[in-house]
């Protein structure tokens, strides 16, 4: 029997993505006093879309500025508040990802065990 690879490429994709979005927030939540800083992030359903058309694993994707945040005075235009929430977010859908896949691959360990009871 021959699994096919679909599910954890998709799964690799997402917390890799994940991953990269998480190191450009806290980037951003580091720079929050630089001058002239502009708050990036990847557009993640965009990045996870692509992948799946694709059925490549995606391992990063082109970041773009953030174009929502209003700009300070000494034209930085992260907000602190957003990148904490937007964090807070990203770090629980990873963990959402972490337990599907957990559960998944023990559901399928399970099903491919042989039956010890004979029923």
């Amino acid at each position: 029997m021959q699994l096919d690879p679909t599910f954890i490429q998709s799964a690799q994709t997402v917390l890799n993505l994940r991953e990269q979005r998480q190191g450009l927030i806290a980037a951003n939540m580091s720079n929050s006093d630089t001058p002239g800083y502009k708050a990036m992030d990847i557009n993640f359903k965009s990045a996870v879309s692509d992948a799946l058309k694709s059925g490549t694993v995606q391992t990063s994707a082109k970041p773009d500025f953030v174009a929502d945040y209003p700009v300070s005075l000494d034209g930085n235009d992260v907000s602190p508040t957003m990148e904490k929430l937007e964090s807070l977010k990203n770090v629980g859908a990873m963990n959402a990802e972490v337990t599907f896949l957990h559960q998944s691959t023990t559901d399928l360990i399970t099903a491919l065990r042989p039956n010890p009871s004979g029923t």
